[in-house]
């Protein structure tokens, strides 16, 4: 490969993952900023966890249908971890190399709040997973969106339906009050990685304040990469 071939490489895509509670506009607010990056002539993916590539959306069927529950959470944490390890290898570290930015519903952050916050599974074992699984794949920007217990679970309800609860939006208003205490301490101890965002206000209004949390985290140091790949 020559050095003209060589500058041409794709700059690798970003990734950048949402996260939250139930109700807290997930999917709504990873649709507007993919619209809003397509706009800007930026290449794009949504994807989701669990989930996101065959393999894993089989696992997703096990897991949100409650027949993992019975096994407790380690092998609940077990199931998560191999259906990431099919995501990451199928869909998301492809799409990077490529240059497409990656924007994912859940990652690890779930996995750390849902089954070890709440769950009570060793640390350990999770970073355990996370090393066999993702390796040194780290979200360059994780967006979590915070909105009261009460109204998450009355927006969860009404998207819902009369379908039957999932897995986890079936749990008591004392399980959502701690998953959303474990997500900001997620978000206040690390402030370069994640961005906590007031979701309680029109999509439109969370989406700009997404935008905000976007450019403040990540715009900013586009540009020097980009150079240095060039020069390469």
């Amino acid at each position: 490969m020559n050095d003209a071939s060589k500058a041409r490489k794709p700059v690798r895509g970003r990734f950048i993952t949402f996260e939250g509670g139930e109700g807290s506009g997930k999917s709504t607010q990873i649709q507007m900023l993919a619209d809003r990056l397509n706009a800007a002539k930026l290449r794009t993916i949504t994807t989701r966890e669990p989930g996101g590539s065959a393999g894993a959306e089989i696992i997703r069927h096990l897991l949100l249908s409650g027949m993992a529950k019975a096994f407790g959470p380690e092998a609940e944490s077990l199931l998560f971890a191999a259906a990431r390890d099919d995501h990451v290898a199928q869909v998301i570290v492809p799409a990077l190399d490529q240059g497409t930015w990656v924007l994912c519903d859940r990652f690890t952050d779930s996995t750390r709040v849902y089954q070890g916050e709440l769950g009570k599974v060793d640390p350990k074992l999770i970073r355990a997973m996370e090393r066999v699984t993702i390796g040194e794949l780290k979200p360059d920007l994780t967006i979590i969106l915070d909105v009261p217990v009460a109204v998450g679970m009355e927006r969860a309800s009404k998207r819902r339906g009369t379908a039957t609860p999932d897995r986890f939006e079936g749990e008591g208003v004392s399980f959502h009050e701690k998953l959303r205490d474990a997500y900001r301490r997620i978000a206040e101890t690390d402030p370069k990685r994640c961005a906590l965002v007031d979701a309680n206000a029109d999509p439109k209004i969370v989406a700009d304040r997404v935008w905000a949390a976007l450019r403040d985290h990540l715009f900013s140091v586009a540009a020097p990469r980009e150079v240095e790949t060039t020069k390469a």
